[in-house]
């Protein structure tokens, strides 16, 4: 945990839950350990509570996130306030928005738009074979690894996904968190209309998510401007009718 013996190196980024620092250790063989720190205050110390719960049950799966504890940990932070935190793996590569960000034209080869794609439907099937939807799959809460493999005298580099931020994840078919002033979970457009308008929560709004994801990595735009297109495609067709 970010204690005695972890070192703020970096703010990674800031949620609307809370932010996700970095930290770092010398561990007792003198290797440096790096892990990142999701921190909440205590009006999102549920959300927390509920993704360690979540993550515990993860754990060793090769598409998500790992947590290194099984608890929250509380603290008082500088200016006295009470703070929530846990420890996640640390992902070098970052988000696959900001990896998405880094290509041409924002827009990712075919080949490892299909691996992507392969690998996150894996990280999704283990979840609900879990009995869970993640109701909250996009760019943002997808981290990428860098991989690199020694073969036939050269070094070859590689890339792997894996799903995090559980903060909004729900047993499938949960609706007793409903109600009218937060008639969705999740980002909403990311999400499908049925999702959006009854609070659905089962398998499909989360592959309708992945497939926002799929389109956002072939054409280099966000969800928003995907959506405004089709909208507009979609009243050029009626228009035309």
């Amino acid at each position: 945990m970010a204690g005695p013996n972890l070192h703020f190196v970096r703010l990674l980024g800031q949620g609307s839950f809370g932010s996700v620092s970095l930290y770092q250790r010398i561990r007792y063989d003198g290797a440096m350990i790096t892990v990142a720190v999701k921190t909440s205050d205590s009006q999102h110390a549920e959300a927390l509570v509920r993704e360690v719960q979540i993550l515990s049950e993860f754990k060793g799966c090769p598409r998500i996130v790992q947590c290194y504890e099984t608890r929250v940990e509380a603290s008082l932070n500088q200016l006295g306030c009470l703070e929530y935190k846990i420890p996640l793996e640390y992902a070098p590569g970052g988000s696959l928005s900001g990896f998405i960000n880094k290509f041409k034209d924002q827009k990712l080869p075919d080949p490892l738009i299909r691996d992507f794609t392969r690998m996150l439907l894996q990280g999704l099937a283990t979840i609900h074979a879990h009995g869970y939807v993640h109701c909250d799959l996009k760019p943002e809460n997808i981290l990428v690894f860098p991989r690199y493999v020694y073969k036939n005298g050269a070094w070859s580099s590689s890339f792997e996904l894996k799903i995090s931020d559980f903060g909004l994840t729900r047993r499938e078919g949960d609706s007793s968190w409903w109600n009218l002033s937060r008639p969705f979970a999740g980002t909403s457009i990311y999400m499908c209309p049925d999702s959006v308008s009854y609070g659905e929560t089962g398998k499909d709004p989360d592959l309708w998510s992945l497939g926002c994801c799929v389109l956002e990595m072939y054409t280099g735009e966000g969800a928003v401007c995907l959506r405004c297109t089709l909208e507009r495609d979609l009243g050029v067709i009626r228009t035309t009718k």
